[in-house]
C-alpha cells in the first residue's frame, strides 16, 4: 500500500474525512481517545464530529454519563464510552497495574496503604458522591499517606485501572474552558457494561475500525499488550476485518466520507491519528519531522493537510487569553494555504471559546 492511500484510508478509519454524526458516535468509533491532555481528548472528538461542535457540547456528554475518563491502556489517560471501560480494564488493566508497581513501592505505596485508600474513598463517593482531585487528595492526607511526588495520582491510578473510580462530571469553572472532572466511584456512574463474547479478538476489531490500515505490532503499540497478545488477537479477528496486504488490516464496513469534510484539519496533542501507530512516519513528509513533533514523552497540537503533517500549533487556555487566535507554527513549505490553515485553527478556536 504505498503512503498516499494508507493516509487517505486512516484519514477515513479516524473520522477525519468522514465525521461522525455526535461526539459519542465518535467517540465508540475511535473507543479509546487520548486525553491525558483534557482539553486535547474532547477537541480530538470534536474535530471528529460533523457541524462546529463546542467544549460545552463535550462536557455536557460527560455529565450526562455519555463519556468518561480514565487510564484504559499504556499507563495513559484516554477518553472511552463508559460501557466499553470494564472490558477494555479486563484485558489493560493488571498488566498497567503491575507497570507501575515498582514506581509506587519506591513512594512507599504497598498494598496496606492501597487498601487503605481504596477503602476511605469507597465509603467517600458512596451515594452518588463526586470529588474533586484536591479533595480526594485530602482523603489520603487523613489516612497520613502524604499526596505529594505523585503519591496521590498513583492511587487515584490504582483505582481507575483497577476499575473502581473513573472521571466523570466536569467540573464547571467560573471563566475560561473547563479543565478537571469530579471522581466517582465506576459501580455507580456506569450505568451499562458491554459484554463482547471474545474481549481480545473485539479489541482488535475495533482499533482497526478506528485506526486501520494498520497491523499486529501498531496494534500492540496502541493498546500496550504484549506483540504475542496483539499477534493472537489479529487471528481471533480475522474474520471480523479485511486484510489488505499482508499483515495489514481495514474494517469491513469503513465510514462514508463526507465531501464537505476539510482536507486540512488542526489536532491536539497526543492525537491518535499520529501517535497510534508503531510507525509514524507516514504521517510526515519527512523522517526528521517526527521529533519536531513528539519527542521526550510529549507531542504538540498539529496541523493535518490530507494527511501529512504540516505544522505545528500554539494557543492558551488561560483565563483571558483562550479566545485569541491560535499561532501556526509551518514545517512543510506549500503543503496547505494560509486560508486553509487558518480555517482549521478557527474551527478549534469557536470549539474552545464556546
Amino acid at each position: 500500500m504505498d503512503a498516499a492511500r494508507l493516509r487517505s484510508e486512516r484519514l477515513r478509519s479516524h473520522r477525519l474525512s468522514a465525521p461522525a454524526p455526535t461526539l459519542v458516535a465518535a467517540a465508540g468509533h475511535v473507543l479509546a481517545t487520548q486525553g491525558q491532555e483534557f482539553w486535547g481528548g474532547r477537541w480530538a472528538l470534536a474535530a471528529r464530529t460533523k457541524g462546529s461542535p463546542r467544549l460545552s457540547s463535550v462536557d455536557a456528554a460527560f455529565d450526562r454519563g455519555e463519556l468518561v475518563r480514565s487510564w484504559t491502556m499504556r499507563g495513559t489517560v484516554h477518553v472511552i464510552p463508559p460501557r466499553d471501560l470494564a472490558w477494555v480494564l479486563s484485558l489493560t488493566g493488571e498488566r498497567q497495574f503491575r507497570t507501575a508497581a515498582s514506581r509506587q513501592r519506591m513512594l512507599g505505596l504497598g498494598e496496606e496503604e492501597m487498601v487503605r485508600s481504596e477503602r476511605a474513598v469507597r465509603g467517600a463517593l458512596a451515594g452518588g458522591n463526586r470529588l474533586t482531585r484536591a479533595e480526594l487528595f485530602d482523603i489520603f492526607r487523613g489516612l497520613g499517606i502524604d499526596p505529594r511526588e505523585q503519591r496521590g495520582v498513583h492511587l487515584l491510578y490504582a483505582m481507575s485501572v483497577r476499575g473502581v473510580v473513573v472521571q466523570g462530571p466536569v467540573v464547571a469553572r467560573a471563566s475560561g474552558p473547563t479543565r478537571e472532572q469530579y471522581v466517582v466511584l465506576s459501580e455507580e456512574w456506569v450505568r451499562e457494561h458491554a459484554t463482547p463474547a471474545d474481549p481480545l479478538a473485539e479489541f482488535f476489531v475495533r482499533y482497526i475500525d478506528g485506526h486501520g490500515p494498520a497491523g499486529a505490532a501498531d496494534f500492540a503499540w496502541w493498546s500496550g499488550l504484549p506483540i504475542g497478545t496483539a499477534r493472537r488477537a489479529v487471528e481471533a479477528a480475522a474474520h471480523r476485518v479485511t486484510e489488505v496486504e499482508d499483515g495489514m488490516y481495514v474494517s469491513t464496513s469503513p465510514p462514508r466520507r463526507h465531501p464537505s469534510a476539510p482536507e486540512v484539519v488542526a489536532l491536539p496533542p497526543f492525537d491518535e491519528y499520529f501517535l497510534s501507530y508503531a510507525d509514524r512516519s507516514p504521517a510526515c513528509a519527512a523522517l526528521e519531522q517526527v521529533p519536531l513533533i513528539a519527542t521526550g514523552g510529549a507531542m504538540r497540537p498539529i496541523v493535518v493537510a490530507r494527511g501529512v503533517v504540516v505544522a505545528t500549533w500554539l494557543h492558551s487556555l488561560a483565563v483571558g487569553r483562550h479566545e485569541g487566535d491560535p499561532v501556526p507554527e509551518p514545517l512543510v513549505d506549500g503543503a496547505a494555504t494560509d486560508v486553509e490553515v487558518a480555517a482549521a485553527l478557527e474551527r478549534y478556536r469557536l470549539f474552545v471559546t464556546g
